[in-house]
């Protein structure tokens, strides 16, 4: 992006928005810097630095002589070797990252001075959250095991190395298959399960209800109504911690399909928001009389890792079905088609009925209300397969303790969908 005109004359209040947000930049990080006995650049060093590089920014556009930037960068770094050479440290830190942070809070000040103000801001607020919180994320990542880092590196290969290279083109009978698409929601699935499944890595034991709730609806539900249904029928303790994690991480199901709609679909993803949210609510009211939010014993079991090759293959498998039942029901038989699949393939899995009639929606096949019936029957179908669940395995005293909260969930979610204008 050019910067502002090099040809005419700006006034000196023209210039105030670029070195005045420069200035806030560099005060902004050197301030973290300066309570660090150990940095060599401070408050004025770091403020200072983003000046030059927004007068260097300002030399260059003026004059047509983008060199001067790279030339400026050039004397961060040499004086930054200056310093270190004049008083050598005592240890053997080598102390990079004031360093780093101190030529990225140049190169933010060129940002500023090219019209990049908001970039700039991000970035600058971005470092200095890094800068501040190093002894957590420290902590953070002795915490991950070589398994966590695999993972890791799992979803690094499915998003940055494998969705760029498929075709986005639709294919197959009526054009259903778009390799490219069909990936994405595996990421975005995949991307979800992680931030779930790394969460309740580093939380572990310790972690409270709610949190082992919220986790466990971004992991899967399913799993953890398994798992805490398993225990109410095996102990003899009061079940009211697994009962409670089991009634969160059902409700974090709506929110995890808010999120998708968002970002899969967002033309309709106010109004699916409206009925995912009214049965979020719905579901809350009904809890709260006989919640009490309680240090869990237990969090879920082992779950499997969701960025692994054969889980996204599997997803990728799943989700073309479905996509594909879907439209040819649809096609053959009106929205009669696609509710079916909805209620059969809801029972064990909502992802993929969900993404496949944003799909449609998407592609102009589907209106905006027979997507949304479709996903809401998916959620009272994988319900109704939970609470069966919940009686067969975690027995009546288990089952009483979740089904009205579940049931609401679904009622206000059909309530909202019935009341929203066609």
């Amino acid at each position: 992006m050019s910067g502002p005109d090099n040809l005419l004359p700006l006034p000196a209040l023209a210039l105030l928005p670029a070195f005045a947000t420069s200035l806030a930049l560099g005060l902004l990080m050197g301030l973290e810097r300066e309570r660090k006995p150990s940095a060599r650049a401070g408050l004025r060093t770091f403020a200072l630095t983003a000046l030059l590089g927004t007068v260097c920014g300002l030399l260059a556009a003026r004059l047509g002589a983008n060199w001067l930037i790279a030339v400026g960068l050039a004397c961060v770094a040499l004086a930054i070797v200056g310093a270190y050479l004049a008083h050598p440290l005592q240890d053997d830190d080598p102390g990079t990252t004031t360093e780093i942070a101190l030529l990225l809070c140049y190169l933010l000040g060129v940002l500023c001075w090219f019209e990049e103000r908001s970039l700039a801001i991000g970035l600058g607020v971005a470092a200095t959250v890094l800068l501040q919180f190093k002894t957590e994320l420290a902590g953070l990542v002795r915490r991950l095991s070589p398994d966590d880092v695999r993972s890791i590196l799992q979803f690094a290969v499915l998003s940055l190395v494998i969705l760029p290279v498929l075709p986005d083109r639709d294919f197959g009978p009526y054009q259903a298959f778009n390799p490219y698409q069909t990936w994405l929601m595996v990421v975005l699935i995949s991307g979800v399960g992680l931030a779930g499944y790394l969460a309740l890595r580093v939380f572990g034991q310790r972690a409270g209800v709610l949190i082992a709730g919220l986790l466990g609806g971004l992991v899967s539900s399913t799993a953890t109504m398994l798992v805490h249904a398993r225990q109410a029928q095996q102990s003899t303790e009061p079940i009211q911690a697994g009962s409670t994690i089991v009634v969160v991480s059902n409700l974090t199901v709506l929110v995890r399909l808010m999120m998708i709609g968002a970002i899969a679909d967002p033309a309709i993803a106010g109004r699916l928001s409206l009925v995912l949210g009214s049965g979020l609510l719905g579901g809350l009211l009904a809890a709260l009389p006989a919640r009490r939010v309680e240090q869990a014993d237990s969090l879920m079991a082992a779950t499997s890792n969701p960025t692994e090759l054969k889980t996204a293959l599997g997803f990728a498998a799943m989700y073309s079905l479905v996509l594909l039942a879907a439209a040819w029901l649809n096609n053959e038989l009106g929205h009669v088609g696609l509710y079916a699949v909805a209620l059969l393939s809801g029972a064990t899995d909502v992802d993929a009925i969900t993404l496949s009639s944003l799909h449609m929606h998407t592609q102009g096949r589907l209106q905006a209300m027979p997507t949304m019936f479709a996903i809401v029957l998916a959620v009272a179908a994988n319900t109704i397969f939970k609470l069966i669940l919940a009686f067969s395995i975690g027995g009546r005293r288990f089952g009483l303790r979740v089904v009205w909260p579940m049931l609401a969930a679904v009622v206000s979610s059909i309530l909202a969908l019935w009341a929203l204008p066609a």
